[in-house]
């Protein structure tokens, strides 16, 4: 025999509760292309240029500010640090790091600038809860910076992909080593404001120049 004690149901509701406010604060593939998210015109080249400024590992996160001609403005990467796939809390961890490198187009009639998420991760390139999360946290984000919600990117071992627009390639991946920023493809002619990320990025962000 087994002797136990059984959580009670007001105890269980809490976290009930939480799963069901978890599961609303994500986005669906369709609702995500229903969103009339703006097309990247390379993106390519956006993933090679930031993977070379980053050097992207499994559970970084690359939040992108992009103006007129997609020429970017600022860039930030961290690490994930939350267990469970809320999309409350990504917006928190994007919005801190737009608010460090970028400031907020709020007094805009019409968002003029375009955030895009590049989120490197583990799996294959098919939508997970924590895609769905990151979608719900990146447009939330870009609503109270007075940006415009742009690409989510996943990086994995199998390469890149695009949510929501079926575009993508084998290279980079979650496993290649960051390339040169001139070799990047296009990144050269970019003029980055202010970039977030650690002193790694900072020396290949000065060597750059």
């Amino acid at each position: 025999m087994t002797f136990g004690f059984a959580p009670s149901a007001a105890a269980s509701m809490p976290a009930s509760a939480d799963a069901v406010n978890r599961l609303g604060r994500m986005l669906e593939p369709a609702e995500w292309a229903a969103a009339g998210i703006p097309l990247l015109r390379n993106p390519r080249e956006v993933v090679s240029g930031l993977h070379a400024r980053h050097g992207l590992t499994p559970s970084t996160a690359v939040i992108a500010v992009f103006g007129p001609e997609e020429r970017l403005a600022a860039s930030a990467s961290f690490i994930r640090r939350s267990s469970a796939a809320d999309g409350w809390e990504y917006r928190n961890a994007l919005l801190a790091q737009l608010r460090r490198v970028i400031p907020h187009d709020l007094r805009r009639r019409t968002p003029v600038r375009t955030a895009v998420l590049l989120y490197c991760r583990d799996g294959d390139e098919r939508w997970t809860e924590e895609d769905g999360a990151w979608m719900w946290g990146l447009r939330d984000a870009c609503t109270l910076h007075g940006l415009r919600c742009g690409a989510y990117i996943t990086l994995t071992r199998g390469g890149w992909q695009v949510l929501g627009e079926g575009r993508g390639g084998r290279h980079p991946s979650s496993e290649s080593r960051p390339s040169r920023l001139e070799d990047a493809g296009g990144e050269t002619d970019f003029a980055p404001l202010r970039t977030g990320g650690g002193s790694v990025e900072a020396q290949r962000r000065t060597a750059a120049r």
